[in-house]
């Protein structure tokens, strides 16, 4: 290979202008990714269930998994931008129009979509036309369901929106919003880990009506280096145990 024959200074000069040649080199992936325990945290063991995932992934094909974790938005912007040091993010769920941005990867892990509700006043219903009448809490930027986000876009739905699922769930309990969509692992591990969340864990239910099983991706630029690296991905995750990583994080 060309490159093989560069010398050092040179292979450097070129790292710095060229992305790839800087992943092929110290075969480092970047990604970026939010707090959304337990599939994503600074503060998780493995920076919880979805990353242990990926690292493992790359691991198997011997590549070492770096992640920035930003506010959602952030996170999806700063892997978006041309010739930066992220080569895209993660978990994200697939959505149309966020494939003709990203490559998707195979999906590594599955996770329950629903609503969380309170207790006293839980909601029955089958479709999704039947919750017009309640005003459902959002956080902003999410991919949710595409006929409930095409729901939300058209205010067939009465929305509040937040920045993330803390603040959704706090205001499930404070009675500001009669529903909040939110996966049902992150709805748990948040009702037993934030003080004032715990306090009003027994209020709180996750709605008995699915709203999706959504699978997750990581989210790969569409450069040279992203067609390459979902292809390395793809491999790894041939090769690892998901779901004995899973089980020990969920």
């Amino acid at each position: 290979m060309i490159v093989k024959k560069l010398s050092p200074c040179l292979l450097l000069l070129l790292s710095l202008t060229s992305p790839w040649l800087a992943y092929a080199s110290d075969k480092t992936v970047r990604l970026t990714s939010l707090e959304w325990p337990p599939y994503a945290s600074e503060e998780l063991p493995q920076q919880g269930a979805a990353i242990a995932i990926v690292s493992a992934a790359f691991a198997s094909m011997g590549y070492k998994l770096e992640v920035a974790f930003f506010p959602w938005s952030r996170a999806v912007a700063f892997s978006e931008e041309p010739d930066n040091q992220y080569i895209g993010y993660l978990p994200e769920y697939y959505s149309p129009d966020t494939a003709k941005k990203f490559i998707y990867s195979n999906a590594f892990a599955v996770g329950p979509l629903g609503f969380a509700e309170r207790k006293d006043k839980s909601i029955s219903w089958s479709k999704l036309e039947e919750l017009t009448p309640y005003r459902i809490g959002i956080v902003q930027d999410y991919i949710n369901t595409e006929k409930f986000d095409d729901m939300v876009e058209n205010k067939s739905v009465i929305t509040s929106v937040t920045l993330n699922d803390t603040n959704n769930l706090r205001k499930l309990v404070s009675g500001r919003i009669d529903l909040a969509v939110v996966d049902q692992h992150v709805m748990t591990y948040l009702l037993n880990s934030v003080s004032d969340l715990a306090d009003n864990a027994d209020q709180i239910q996750f709605n008995a009506k699915l709203l999706e099983e959504k699978k997750l991706y990581i989210c790969f630029n569409k450069t040279e280096e992203g067609y390459a690296m979902v292809k390395i991905f793809n491999q790894g995750l041939k090769k690892i145990d998901v779901a004995a990583i899973l089980a020990q994080h969920l």
